[in-house]
């Protein structure tokens, strides 16, 4: 006789409010030991029906129908109907859950070793010494390499990917014979979410827990998950297993997701020289120091070197990207470029307003003329959400920076906002709603539309996709290219996702502890790279295939140490390889 499901989920129905049930029948099977993936776009339900398992759903939510029966073994339980007391006992001790920002469930006013320890204290009578122990071992296993450090900071004082690290380890802590993982890796760099994902697979050999993982991202699923559920407008359009929904997807919004994942290139063109003969920007010789003022892991008066000798050329009506991870100093680059940030002394900014014409000195440029310069080069930033004003109408947002350089009339400015909607695809009718009120696609495409709003020559786009879906992801990037053909535009493009930049990117440079290590145009870069962290990236990057595994020795040492790395690409102490051109229009960094 066949064992019974771990976690049986059967005709689950969930609304809000009084209205009509968002979520409809919604039925699944989660087998011990098993990886199972909730599949979709945001908005689909995955969150809400993981949440309706462990009953955390919010007040105005509404359970219509459906049951969910747990059965760790020793008897089943159904969660639907269970008293609220017997399910606390359950939550965070046979069944956890890791939240998709770890800032937003950690308690910033306590120490994160105290979070973690709180789990063994409630649900297995430990006291702290002891439960401090084992929090100290669980550390370890997750990966930081001073426990005792993480124990006594608080939330702020750690990144992303360490933070997302202390949440696993609060998940994992009471050994759960379920984990319910939602979006898990989605804010992190791609050489993390690997480690991150290789982790929780560990962790799972070792517990024989099984997962359940909320994702958008079919590459993840690819290298995680036996089985897929595929989601949409709160159905279930496709189930199977990995196999069958990826290599053979039945349904068309499956086919639309698996369409929708930017791969990046496997064959190369042959090397070519690179030459500009119409620039637009230039930054040469950029370095940015930081004073630190001290605090409780630096010492006062301790320089940070955020950005060492860049140079970077952007050719008009052309996309130059800068890829590398959180820390890298892409960002900072970002900011020097739009003058927003000064260089350290001996960096240059130029910008060519024209053709031929004489270059701009960003760096020297006094506030009326970088007022000026500012008109002509605009920013698209990575948070749609946190960009645009919740108190202020979409006419407001796009006639906003019209007024501030005192441009046209009243009736002029309108007309302006509703030529920017139209260019970015949008309704005009929406001119007087708040952007609450809009998709996270849609409100990148606001952002975008803001950024054009003075017409300038040069968008400098900061991560402008990496907060959204898939398939929303596709269309913006449509768009930008779309824009850039029809208006001329050239792009600093700032990111950390490769296949995204394969697609819009002419000339791709690639960003570790502050340098480029290596730079080529983007089929030749992935398709031959020659530097460790750029195998270590393309190494991490999953696509929506079970054959593409990912290369965990390859993401290991290229994202380790820079000082660790093979000899001829060592950084050792003050001494870094020089950027060398090994094949025309291939730079690396290397000691030859």
């Amino acid at each position: 006789m066949d064992k019974a499901p771990l976690l049986q989920v059967r005709d689950l129905s969930i609304g809000f409010g009084k209205g009509t049930p968002i979520i409809s029948n919604i039925s699944f099977n989660v087998a011990a030991g098993e990886t199972v993936a909730l599949v979709g776009e945001s908005g689909s339900g995955k969150t809400v029906t993981c949440k309706a398992i462990l009953r955390i759903l919010s007040a105005n939510a509404k359970i219509h129908s459906g049951t969910v029966i747990f059965n760790p073994g020793d008897g089943e339980l159904e969660l639907i109907s269970m008293p609220e007391r017997k399910l606390r006992e359950l939550r965070g001790d046979q069944i956890s859950m890791i939240f998709q920002e770890p800032m937003h469930s950690l308690s910033p006013l306590h120490r994160i070793g105290a979070q973690v320890s709180e789990v063994l204290c409630l649900h297995r009578g430990h006291r702290k010494k002891s439960a401090k122990k084992l929090v100290l071992e669980k550390f370890e296993r997750v990966g930081f390499p001073d426990p005792e450090r993480v124990y006594r900071s608080y939330p702020f004082e750690l990144s992303g990917g360490m933070r997302q690290r202390a949440m696993i380890a609060m998940a994992m802590i009471a050994k759960p014979d379920l984990l319910i993982a939602d979006e898990p890796t989605t804010a992190l760099d791609v050489t993390t979410q690997a480690q991150i994902l290789s982790l929780i697979k560990d962790l799972q050999a070792e517990t024989g827990m099984a997962v359940i993982l909320v994702t958008h991202d079919l590459g993840v699923v690819a290298n995680t998950a036996d089985r897929v559920v595929v989601m949409r407008n709160g159905r279930i359009m496709e189930a199977g297993s990995v196999a069958e929904i990826l290599d053979h997807p039945k349904h068309g919004y499956t086919k639309k997701l698996i369409d929708a994942a930017p791969a990046i290139p496997h064959e190369a063109e042959p090397s070519r020289a690179r030459q500009i003969d119409d620039p637009i920007l230039q930054l040469e010789n950029v370095s940015k120091s930081f004073d630190l003022r001290g605090g409780m892991f630096s010492k006062r008066g301790e320089v940070v070197r955020a950005v060492q000798g860049v140079d970077i050329t952007v050719e008009r009506g052309k996309t130059f990207a800068v890829v590398g991870e959180s820390g890298s100093g892409k960002s900072t680059c970002a900011k020097i470029a739009l003058g927003a940030a000064s260089p350290d002394p001996g960096g240059v900014i130029r910008f060519w307003p024209a053709k031929s014409a004489p270059p701009l000195e960003v760096q020297s440029l006094d506030p009326t003329a970088k007022r000026a310069f500012q008109r002509q080069a605009q920013m698209v930033f990575q948070d749609p959400y946190g960009s645009l004003s919740p108190r202020m109408q979409v006419i407001d947002i796009l006639t906003e920076p019209l007024e501030i350089h005192e441009i046209g009339t009243r009736s002029e400015r309108r007309d302006r906002a509703v030529e920017l909607l139209e260019q970015v695809d949008l309704d005009p009718a929406m001119l007087r709603r708040f952007p609450h009120a809009f998709s996270g696609g849609q409100r990148q495409r606001l952002s975008i539309a803001r950024a054009l709003a003075l017409e300038p020559k040069l968008l400098v786009c900061d991560e402008p996709t990496s907060a959204l879906d898939l398939s929303v992801q596709m269309q913006v990037l449509e768009l930008l290219e779309d824009i850039r053909e029809t208006l001329g535009l050239s792009y600093l493009f700032i990111s950390h996702d490769l296949a995204v930049v394969s697609r819009i990117a002419n000339e791709v440079a690639v960003m570790r502890r502050g340098q480029i290590v290596e730079q080529a145009a983007p089929d030749i870069l992935f398709s031959a790279p020659k530097h460790p962290y750029t195998k270590a990236l393309i190494a991490a990057c999953l696509e929506p295939s079970v054959e593409q595994k990912i290369d965990l020795d390859a993401v290991a040492i290229g994202a380790g140490d820079p000082e660790t790395w093979p000899e001829e690409f060592a950084f050792q102490a003050s001494e870094v390889p020089p950027l060398t051109e090994t094949e025309p229009g291939h730079l690396v960094r290397i000691q030859i």
